[in-house]
């Protein structure tokens, strides 16, 4: 029902705005079908993704599969590129670094067309599952009471309308129970369920129905003889009351009182079995009475999400659409601090959502896909973004969905071995700035942003951070010769810079951005990035940590230490009080560069700080100045984490301001204009779901930080979050679990705990105390 109220705290003037009487603060809803993509609900179980667009006659709801690829395994490695190693380093020793960029792009970057080309293959839409409602002749009118929802506390979406006096239902969800997409048809009068059900997809593909089945089944192109991987989406629908009809390629239902379909979609990805199991699958699925398969479901998806709960201040701004609450919350931000734990729990349900252990992370794309091209293949780049997908997972209590990412990384170390040797003669493993679920570790198709080498090193801080955050030594032992391999790489391909005599990468790239030389020419490749300075320096530190604690590789452990003592300082100032981002004092030839690398120190690494360096922090600050708020949704969220590390609460809840700002965008964007959908899906544009993990991280840093030896309680809380707030099951490092309230910007109560009790260093309310945590 219906009802009218009055919000004066959200505008400036008075209006009156129809709302749902009983709407649920960790709800997103809509008193519209979806107009494009980007307004339709996600859903995922961490394998199949459904997208319903709640069309009245037309509905259609796009289909994902977490494995879906084209193209194929493939050695794209130069053989050769070692042996212009020598030359493109004097160049870079004698300052010739246009030359050496030419080098590297005759001989120093992968074979064939890369990413380019179709053997890379990109991560694609499995299909539109096309639901064609029938009303009777009197429903022409326009339906009333349309309300199209998502209740992140039990992952299930639902479509409600009234129309020539029926009252139609759609519930929807991707079942963690079984391994089906659901979704239940009804209305309060019987008969009144007419609908046909076809699936389609742009190509490569043949819809069929196989006895009382409807099927997709097609292979994509592997990009060498076009027999790639195979898939299939099984359909099955069962009524109450009514009939079914099976036709060539549809199932009908007429006149039922209710309906539910269910569908599985399978691939041959390290499943040469697909089609008998997604079979038994759909089966078994099929024999399960809807509200079972509903409560297995909702049990096994709350045992992630309930975890975890989050207050910010009160609001009324929950009772808005969530499409006009967006558009008021750029208007007054303050009067909806509510928004902020919404925005949380809506990056952790998407992790939730879409990442499955044993299976494949998110990509860029997260599980979501319209297209058969994904924008930049929907691949794993591995200069930010794959890491920024899994920054949130530790604070916010989802640890284990680290793990996909974990067996990713552990299947570039053979194919990065062959990379190391073939271009760098060097021990160890390398991957370079991009890779698919194909293994591929060789430098990109172009210098310019394809030979940075810090990708394996970098992904090395996310597989830690899962130890860091659990104490998992069990895992830590697993993960060791990952982390031992990229360490022996860096130790092996440093070169030394004959100014200083420190010991730094080359060639190498500060990712995607250039720099002018004295001559006028600007240029990407480089020695010694800020960027892989760092990531080197952590990545030591780190294998030492481990090899200490485990007993092990004592002279390995020596070389380490004597090389941590040659390496680069964490940070360098510059003459106009910034951080430089290379060896050299270059200008930048774009100073609002998108990627702001060379503050890695900052954040995901602990090496620069307010508290230990403060120095190092202030040139980060003016840094930061100069590249601006603005940019693609992934790179705010990255600034905003950046300033949640260096203490402004103020400054990161501005650029979380940013990064709400509404948008419908979806063309190819590398500069400013980035913000957020109005399904919560953030833009680069066009969608990328990086925005959405860095969001969700950078709430968390804003909250609590446990990087600095301590667990530091509202660090950069705003202003506008001061009056009141909650969290509970938030961890810390150390795995730690913290609940903690505060009021008027103090903590007025906190609790941790842990396994077994520990001692702790706490920050509250700038007080630092030393506790033993509780047994949890």
């Amino acid at each position: 029902m219906l009802c009218f109220r009055v919000f004066s705290r959200l505008i400036s003037f008075l209006i009156f705005v129809p709302i749902w009487c009983k709407a649920q603060s960790l709800t997103l809803w809509y008193t519209k079908p979806a107009q494009q993509w980007e307004e339709t609900i996600p859903l995922g179980n961490g394998k199949i993704g459904m997208m319903p667009d709640g069309g009245i006659r037309e509905e259609t709801i796009v289909l994902n599969d977490i494995t879906l690829w084209s193209g194929s395994p493939q050695d794209a490695n130069n053989y050769e590129a070692h042996n212009y190693l020598p030359q493109i380093r004097q160049l870079l020793r004698e300052g010739k670094n246009d030359e050496a960029q030419k080098l590297v792009d005759a001989h120093f970057i992968c074979r064939g067309p890369g990413s380019g080309g179709k053997q890379w293959g990109c991560f694609q839409t499995m299909g539109i599952l096309h639901l064609t409602y029938g009303y009777e002749k009197v429903a022409v009118e326009e339906p009333k009471e349309y309300r199209r929802q998502l209740d992140l506390n039990d992952a299930r979406s639902t479509t409600a309308f009234s129309l020539a006096g029926t009252k139609y239902s759609r519930d929807y969800f991707t079942s963690f129970g079984d391994d089906v997409g659901v979704i239940k048809l009804g209305a309060d009068q019987s008969g009144k369920i007419n609908v046909r059900i076809t699936i389609d997809r742009p190509e490569r593909a043949t819809a069929q129905t196989v006895g009382n089945e409807l099927q997709l089944t097609g292979r994509l192109d592997n990009g060498v003889d076009g027999k790639g991987m195979r898939f299939i989406t099984r359909i099955q629908a069962k009524t109450t009351g009514g009939e079914m009809e099976v036709t060539e390629n549809a199932l009908i239902i007429q006149h039922a009182d209710a309906a539910e379909i269910y569908l599985t979609t399978a691939t041959d990805f390290n499943d040469t079995d697909y089609l008998s199991a997604s079979k038994h699958m759909l089966s078994e699925a099929m024999r399960k009475p809807y509200a079972e398969q509903l409560q297995q479901h909702t049990t096994n998806y709350q045992k992630l999400f309930k975890r975890l709960d989050i207050r910010i201040g009160e609001t009324a701004a929950q009772e808005l659409p969530t499409d006009h609450r967006l558009a008021r919350f750029v208007e007054n931000a303050d009067a909806d601090p509510q928004m902020a734990a919404l925005f949380f729990q809506f990056g952790r349900y998407l992790s939730i959502s879409g990442t499955r252990v044993g299976l494949l992370p998110p990509n860029l794309q997260g599980l979501w896909a319209n297209q058969i091209q994904t924008p930049w293949n929907g691949d794993y780049h591995l200069d930010v973004n794959v890491q920024m997908n899994h920054w949130h997972l530790g604070p916010a209590n989802l640890s284990e969905l680290d793990l996909p990412l974990a067996e990713l990384v552990a299947n570039l170390v053979e194919p990065g071995t062959r990379t190391a040797k073939a271009y760098y003669g060097a021990d160890g493993w390398v991957a370079h700035v991009i890779t698919n679920v194909w293994g591929y570790t060789e430098p990109g198709e172009s210098a310019s942003w394809g030979v940075a080498n810090a990708g394996s090193g970098w992904l090395c801080n996310n597989l830690w951070e899962h130890y860091a955050f659990t104490k998992d030594t069990a895992y830590l032992r697993r993960i060791y010769p990952i982390l031992k391999g990229s360490a022996l790489f860096y130790n092996s391909a440093l070169m030394e810079d004959p100014k200083t005599g420190w010991l730094v990468t080359g060639p190498s790239v500060s990712p995607e951005n250039a720099f002018y030389l004295t001559n006028g020419n600007h240029a990407n490749v480089c020695m010694g990035p800020t960027i892989d300075n760092q990531i080197t320096r952590e990545l030591f530190t780190h294998v030492l940590t481990a090899a200490e604690l485990f007993g092990i590789d004592a002279a390995f452990q020596d070389t380490l230490r004597n090389k941590l003592k040659r390496l680069p300082p964490p940070g360098r100032i510059g003459s106009d009080g910034r951080i430089l981002e290379w060896l050299e004092e270059y200008q930048e030839v774009d100073p609002q560069h998108r990627h702001i690398s060379h503050l890695y120190g900052v954040f995901p690494a602990d090496l620069i700080s307010p508290y230990k360096t403060p120095e190092l922090a202030e040139a980060s600050k003016k840094s930061l100045d100069v590249r601006g708020d603005d940019g693609p949704s992934w790179a705010i969220a990255y600034k905003q984490i950046f300033w949640a590390r260096l203490l402004d609460g103020n400054r990161a809840y501005k650029l979380l301001k940013q990064l709400l700002t509404p948008t419908r965008e979806t063309h190819i964007n590398y500069g400013a204009g980035g913000g957020t959908y109005p399904n919560l899906f953030t833009a680069g544009p066009p969608m990328q779901i990086d925005g959405n993990f860095g969001g969700t991280a950078a709430i968390a840093e804003m909250l609590l930080q446990s990087h600095n030896g301590m667990i530091d309680l509202l660090p950069a809380l705003p202003d506008a979050w001061k009056e009141s707030g909650e969290i509970k099951g938030f961890k810390a490092r150390g795995n730690f679990t913290v609940d903690f309230k505060w009021k008027d910007g103090k903590v007025i109560h906190y609790r941790i705990t842990s396994p077994t009790p520990t001692s702790v260093k706490v920050k509250v309310n700038g007080e630092i105390k030393e506790i033993v945590s509780k047994r949890k």
